[in-house]
């Protein structure tokens, strides 16, 4: 049997995905968080066949949990399931560690073929997405700018990028005003941007927003 721990903010999702798995005779969803706080504790406390982890969560992020997750727990493998396109995220959270990424548009049937692939220690990725990112991994390029920036920072951008105020995403990421303000400062001083103009015209070249 393989045994599941959900880690995603909203409960509607952590819902639906159980009702998703219920019928699947060799999986179970024996636990679930609504925080990265919580998957870790639950992931040092309890022994699980995969976790499946939402990306976009109130504190510390779950790229931040799956980091210490390969720290703490190296061999359990965790699967991304997130609302950010592939090509913004999979890389990023492949090199951090996961087992694989997907989206939360996915078909029901592709997540419980992925949580099979990575609880057999596999990677999983989408075919549509296999061939870039192979390209990405395996070619040794100089890093992009974006690459530079922490996940958080990396997080913000996206969100700047897509049209978001610096409010709307304090709000989203459980951050004050003044803590994404000055993570917009250094996405830009690391970045050599002087605007959100700038920030987003970045964005839509290098293909990190729609």
């Amino acid at each position: 049997m393989i045994n599941v721990l959900i880690g995603d903010d909203h409960s509607v999702v952590r819902i639906g995905l159980k009702k998703i798995l219920s019928g699947v005779s060799d999986i179970a969803v024996v636990d679930e968080a609504a925080s990265a706080i919580e998957v870790l504790d639950k992931v040092r406390k309890n022994d699980y066949s995969v976790v499946v982890l939402d990306i976009a969560m109130p504190g510390k992020s779950g790229l931040d949990a799956l980091k210490e997750i390969k720290t703490e727990r190296p061999k359990l493998p965790v699967l991304i399931l997130s609302m950010y396109p592939e090509d913004q995220y999979a890389i990023r959270v492949l090199r951090a560690g996961a087992a694989g990424y997907m989206t939360k548009d996915s078909a029901p049937e592709e997540l419980v073929s992925a949580i099979r692939i990575v609880a057999e220690g596999r990677k999983y990725v989408s075919p549509t997405f296999a061939e870039i990112l192979a390209l990405n991994l395996d070619v040794d390029k100089e890093k992009e700018l974006h690459e530079q920036l922490s996940d958080r920072e990396y997080e913000v951008l996206c969100m700047i990028a897509s049209g978001k105020t610096i409010g709307e995403v304090a709000g989203i990421l459980f951050l004050s005003v003044k803590t994404i303000s000055t993570y917009r400062s250094r996405i830009l001083e690391k970045m050599h941007l002087k605007n959100n103009a700038e920030l987003t015209s970045y964005a839509i070249q290098n293909h990190l927003v729609d």
